[in-house]
């Protein structure tokens, strides 16, 4: 089965981005993640994405704050898809993050997600895949039923106890 690269600037990215790694563990994809900086180390990045396809690396999921150049260095240098997690930053709340990362040069495509949106992108990378893979189209499938599931399951609860013995029942 193909492998996916899960790439962070920083170890405070982690939080975040094991949200990817542990949709990819449900839906039993193969991962790698990795801290590293486009501009910190930029031998080591290049060196990474340009061995990635030798790994098996069929999508990279980036995520990065700030300048968020690493989804798009990934984009310049990795021939498969990019997917770019946007980071919330404390200075601007993540639009300069995701501002970086969704407005690429024509010819660099990089799909973004929703700031903080690592779950999201490890859901579009699957479903990338999904579309050479009947087994992994069902899991995807049977994701969205457990997902429609709960959603009925959580109103019917609300239905029951009413709106402020639900909220009680939360806390």
């Amino acid at each position: 089965m193909a492998k996916i690269g899960i790439l962070m600037g920083s170890d405070s990215d982690l939080e975040i981005m094991s949200g990817a790694a542990k949709v990819l563990e449900e839906l039993g994809i193969e991962y790698e993640m990795t801290i590293i900086s486009a501009h910190r180390m930029p031998d080591i990045f290049f060196d990474y994405t340009n061995t990635a396809l030798d790994r098996g690396i069929t999508c990279i999921i980036a995520g990065a704050g700030g300048a968020a150049h690493l989804p798009g260095m990934a984009a310049a240098m990795f021939p498969l898809p990019v997917i770019g997690v946007p980071i919330m930053t404390k200075g601007l709340g993540g639009m300069d993050s995701l501002y970086s990362i969704v407005q690429m040069p024509s010819g660099i495509p990089v799909a973004t997600v929703a700031i903080n949106g690592a779950k999201n992108a490890a859901l579009l990378a699957a479903k990338i895949l999904a579309t050479n893979d009947k087994e992994l189209l069902a899991k995807l499938q049977a994701y969205a039923k457990t997902m429609k599931e709960q959603v009925v399951e959580k109103a019917d609860r609300l239905e029951k106890l009413g709106y402020e013995e639900y909220l009680n029942q939360m806390k």
